[in-house]
C-alpha cells in the first residue's frame, strides 16, 4: 500500500496512535469472530460425522480457531503498544520487541489468507468424504442390533428428512443394497427365499426406499415399495410421473449446505485479511516510523534538537530514500561547511552547544543509533533504530 508524505506533530501522532488503538481493538473483535466461525464449522461437521469417512477434514475449522486466538493476542498487544505511543518514554520499553512483533503480524496476516483459501479449497475433500461415508452408512442402515451402529438408521432417516434428500446420489441407490435386516424377514415365505437366492451375494434387495425418502409435500400417499412397477399402483407411471420421493441425493444436499457455510466464512476471513493488511501497513509506515525517528533525534541532550514533547516534523520515507532523508535531516552534507557550528531542527548551521560541531553531533547520533539502509527492501529508517 502506498503511503503519503506526511509531517507529524506530536498532537497528530497522538491522535494517530489513538486511531490505531481503536483499530487494534476492532481486530481483536474480528479475531473473536474468526474463532467463533471456526468453532461453528467444527460443530456443523461433527453433527454429520457419522455419514462422513474418517478423513482429516477438521483442519479447516482448527486453523480458523487457531488464527482467531492468535489474532486476539497479537492485536491486544498491538493495542497496548499504540496506547503507550502517546507517551514516548513508555513506548521505549517496547523497542526490543518491535521487530518480533512485526514478524508475528506478517506471519499472522499470511495465516489469515491461508485460512480463507482453505475454505474455498475444501470442496473436493469434503465431497469425497461424504461419498464414502454415506455409502457406508446406507450399507449398515439395517444393522440396528450391532453395537456401534444401533443409531445409524435413525441418523440416516433424520438426515434424509432434514435435508430433503434420498440415498447417496439419488433414491435408486437404495435398490442396490439390503436395507431391511434379516431379523424382520419371514423366511417361511417362498417369495422372500427366492429373492435372496436370486441374488449373487445372498441379499434381500427391494425395489423400494425407506420411509424417510417420502416427499411430505406430495398430495399422493407415498409410494415407497415397488417404485418401478407401474401395475402395482393405480394410475401410476414412474417414468413420466413426478415421484413423491426426494429426488436429490444426500451427498449433493450436504455438499451444497457446507459449501454455502464455507463460502460465507471464507468471504468473512478474506475481508478480515484485507483489513489486517491495511492496518499493519498503516502501523509500520506512520506511527512506528514517526515515533522512533523522533526518539532517535531526541536521545542526545546536547544536540540542540527539539525534545520529544515539542513539535518535530517527520517526513515519511520509502525504502530507497531513507538514507537520503536521514542525511538531509541531519545535515551531513553541511558537516564540512559547519565544522564549527551545530545544527538546528531544520538542518541549518547555528552556533554549536558546548563546543560540539555539526560533524560531532552527527557522528554521535550515528554511533548510538546505526542506520542500515543498504537495500531497496530494507526497513524504514525508524525500524533500524
Amino acid at each position: 500500500m502506498a503511503v503519503l508524505r506526511v509531517k507529524f506533530t506530536k498532537t497528530k501522532r497522538d491522535k494517530l496512535a489513538q486511531v490505531l488503538w481503536i483499530l487494534n481493538w476492532i481486530s481483536v473483535v474480528t479475531g473473536a469472530i474468526l474463532f467463533s466461525l471456526g468453532l461453528f464449522l467444527k460443530v456443523e461437521l461433527h453433527k454429520q460425522g457419522e455419514v462422513m469417512a474418517e478423513r482429516d477434514i477438521q483442519y479447516v475449522p482448527n486453523t480458523l480457531i487457531a488464527v482467531g486466538l492468535i489474532a486476539c493476542a497479537i492485536n491486544f498487544l498491538g493495542g497496548k503498544i499504540c496506547y503507550d505511543c502517546v507517551d514516548t518514554t513508555k513506548f521505549l520499553r517496547w523497542k526490543l520487541i518491535m521487530l518480533p512483533y512485526i514478524i508475528c503480524t506478517f506471519f499472522f496476516t499470511f495465516c489469515v489468507l491461508v485460512g480463507a483459501l482453505m475454505c474455498y479449497c475444501m470442496h473436493w475433500e469434503l465431497e469425497e468424504s461424504l461419498n464414502l461415508g454415506l455409502t457406508e452408512a446406507m450399507r449398515f442402515y439395517k444393522d440396528t442390533d450391532t453395537p456401534g451402529r444401533c443409531f445409524l438408521k435413525r441418523t440416516v432417516d433424520m438426515l434424509q428428512m432434514q435435508f430433503q434428500c434420498c440415498g447417496n446420489n439419488g433414491y435408486k441407490d437404495w435398490f442396490q443394497i439390503q436395507w431391511i435386516s434379516n431379523r424382520y424377514l419371514d423366511m417361511s415365505q417362498k417369495e422372500v427365499v427366492d429373492r435372496i437366492r436370486s441374488n449373487v451375494d445372498g441379499k434381500f434387495l427391494l425395489n423400494g426406499v425407506p420411509f424417510s425418502c417420502c416427499n411430505i409435500n406430495s398430495p399422493r400417499p407415498c409410494i415407497q415399495q415397488q417404485i418401478t412397477n407401474n401395475s402395482a399402483h393405480f394410475n401410476y407411471e414412474h417414468q413420466t410421473e413426478e415421484l413423491n420421493l426426494w429426488m436429490k441425493g444426500c451427498r449433493q444436499a450436504l455438499l451444497e449446505y457446507y459449501i454455502h457455510i464455507m463460502q460465507s466464512i471464507g468471504l468473512t476471513v478474506l475481508i478480515t485479511w484485507l483489513f489486517e493488511v491495511r492496518k499493519h501497513k498503516l502501523e509500520l509506515n506512520y506511527i512506528n516510523c514517526s515515533l522512533l525517528s523522533t526518539c532517535l533525534f531526541c536521545k542526545d541532550p546536547n544536540s540542540g534538537l527539539p525534545s520529544c514533547s515539542s513539535m518535530f516534523s517527520v517526513k515519511i520515507c520509502n525504502f530507497k530514500t531513507c538514507a537520503h532523508e536521514y542525511m538531509q535531516r541531519k545535515g551531513v552534507t553541511k558537516a564540512n561547511r559547519c565544522s564549527t557550528y551545530g545544527l538546528n531542527s531544520e538542518g541549518t548551521c547555528v552556533p554549536g552547544h558546548n563546543g560540539n560541531t555539526g560533524a560531532q553531533l552527527i557522528g554521535r547520533s550515528l554511533q548510538s543509533n546505526p542506520v542500515d539502509c543498504g537495500g531497496a527492501h530494507n526497513q524504514h529508517l525508524c525500524n533500524a533504530v
